[in-house]
């Protein structure tokens, strides 16, 4: 008998198969079961037959199964041989104290992201589909907020975030140019540069060392009547006094973005970071909390705003329908805006100067899965937080150890040490140190973003001093904490941490 894929056979125990693969030296097949309404799949485990065993048995053709049970089970095919390539190609590196690389973070995955990143690559889609819908779902849900827009990068989430707040549907609380925006110097780049980009005029403020966040004393100090919003990072996973930002906003009617990029399942007076505010970011690049390679994510409670944020992000046009659907509002062609005639498509009718900053359903598809284990994650960087904080401990006389802020829970993005003043230690030494024992390190971020290249010639005000600012730029490194890594490896860093400290003061 000639078999084919696709068609089902029944052997003399009135079983039914169905070929899905014809190999060089045998044959896949799944079981079958005969319904009123057609052949249906029992389950997608295979059976492997050699020729010699399948010529011994008695079948006879008796159709073929539909088209979408097929598919179906070839991409479980497909699954199972991604799933077989990570197992033999992706395992994990032994670890050899002082031979392998400690990263200060990246990602951590296994074969169900890869089966997921082919199925949506198998889909064939390409730009925004079901799983980027999937995701967006997942993620409000885990936050518990109503709405979440993923983008293309943390960085593009806090631009359409401020771009957003800009928007002339917002009416007189709208933001415009010369409107200033309090936030601090030590800082990433892309949560100060949306707001320069803008038109806006940044504040800044000074922070406390231990917390590394935004002195809270000085908020009060910098309103002034051009006043309009907080653009603050929790830095590091370390979650900054809500409870103060959020009471000046509500005094002052003004705006809040936070920019949880690196504190994604932290939580302030037991509720997640990014929820408080009016909007909260997310980034998804390989070193943060979760990964999908480069992505982003912005979420709100508030439905105008959730509109706004897709219309800055999909070109800037007024249509909200999501890609590959027409006609939502059930109204395309009868609308008027702006100056355009009467009846003008309203998926080419453009409210805003926008972008496009849309992600991929490939990388969505990773998200899903990266979601399902953010929650192991989280605990694994807080307990590798707590095992180093206790471990140097010993050497707190020359060291100043992070502190999460009061009435929170941190989810650690890294461990910030800054170097006191009485102690003869240069930072670089000691980053070069580390460095060469395989010990990855970072700055915080800019150090004092006023320094960069970048931000030398724009409009900004300052209150107070920018004491602890400087002393980060000075004196402050960092070295991680993600799930990669072990105890033992977290025993290692903190023994080499601990023997130059020894050694400097032993000189």
């Amino acid at each position: 008998m000639i078999y084919k894929q696709k068609n089902v056979y029944k052997n003399s125990l009135n079983k039914y198969f169905a070929i899905i693969e014809l190999n060089l030296k045998s044959v896949m097949a799944v079981e079958c079961i005969k319904q009123d309404d057609g052949i249906k799949l029992v389950t997608s485990d295979f059976i492997e037959w050699t020729y010699d065993e399948l010529n011994q048995l008695t079948f006879q053709e008796v159709g073929q199964i539909n088209d979408a049970e097929y598919e179906s089970v070839k991409r479980k095919a497909i699954f199972n041989k991604v799933a077989e390539f990570h197992d033999l190609f992706h395992r994990k590196q032994e670890f050899v104290a002082g031979e392998s690389q400690l990263n200060y973070a990246g990602k951590i995955y296994n074969k169900d992201e890869m089966v997921a990143l082919v199925d949506a690559s198998l889909d064939f889609w390409l730009t925004s589909g079901r799983y980027c819908i999937e995701f967006e779902k997942k993620l409000a849900k885990y936050l518990g907020v109503r709405y979440t827009v993923l983008t293309n990068s943390g960085s593009s989430a806090n631009l359409l975030a401020i771009s957003a707040l800009t928007s002339y549907k917002l009416g007189e609380k709208r933001l415009k140019r010369g409107d200033e925006v309090i936030t601090v110097a030590a800082s990433f780049p892309t949560t100060i540069a949306p707001i320069v980009q803008n038109g806006l005029i940044p504040v800044f403020l000074d922070v406390e060392l231990g917390t590394y966040n935004i002195k809270v004393d000085l908020l009060e100090e910098a309103i002034s009547e051009k006043t309009r919003a907080i653009m603050i990072a929790h830095t590091m996973g370390n979650p900054f006094d809500l409870e103060a930002i959020m009471a000046l906003a509500e005094k002052y009617n003004l705006w809040v973005i936070e920019d949880n990029c690196d504190a994604l399942g932290a939580k302030y007076a037991g509720e997640y970071t990014g929820t408080h505010g009016h909007i909260g970011t997310s980034s998804f690049y390989p070193p943060h909390h979760i990964t999908m390679g480069e992505g982003g994510a912005l979420y709100t409670n508030d439905p105008k705003l959730k509109i706004i944020i897709e219309s800055f992000r999909d070109w800037g046009r007024d249509c909200w329908c999501p890609s590959g659907c027409d006609n939502t509002c059930n109204k395309r062609f009868d609308w008027q805006l702006g100056d355009l005639p009467e009846g003008y498509d309203h998926k080419y009718t453009y409210s805003h100067l926008g972008y496009n900053l849309k992600v991929t359903d490939m990388q969505a598809a990773i998200g899903v899965q990266q979601l399902d284990k953010l929650p192991s994650f989280i605990k694994k960087r807080n307990r590798n937080f707590n095992l180093l904080k206790e471990k140097l401990k010993e050497i707190e006389d020359y060291i100043i150890l992070p502190e999460a802020t009061p009435n929170t829970d941190p989810s650690w993005f890294g461990f910030i040490i800054t170097i006191k003043d009485n102690v003869e230690v240069n930072r670089n030494e000691i980053v070069n140190y580390l460095e060469g024992k395989g010990i990855q390190t970072r700055m915080l971020f800019a150090g004092n973003i006023l320094k960069q290249p970048a931000f030398k010639d724009i409009e900004y005000r300052v209150v107070g001093k920018l004491e602890n600012t400087e002393r980060i730029v000075n004196n402050t490194f960092l070295v991680g904490v993600y799930p990669g890594l072990t105890e033992e490896m977290i025993d290692y860093m903190s023994l080499e941490i601990i023997r130059f400290f020894r050694g400097e003061i032993n000189e």
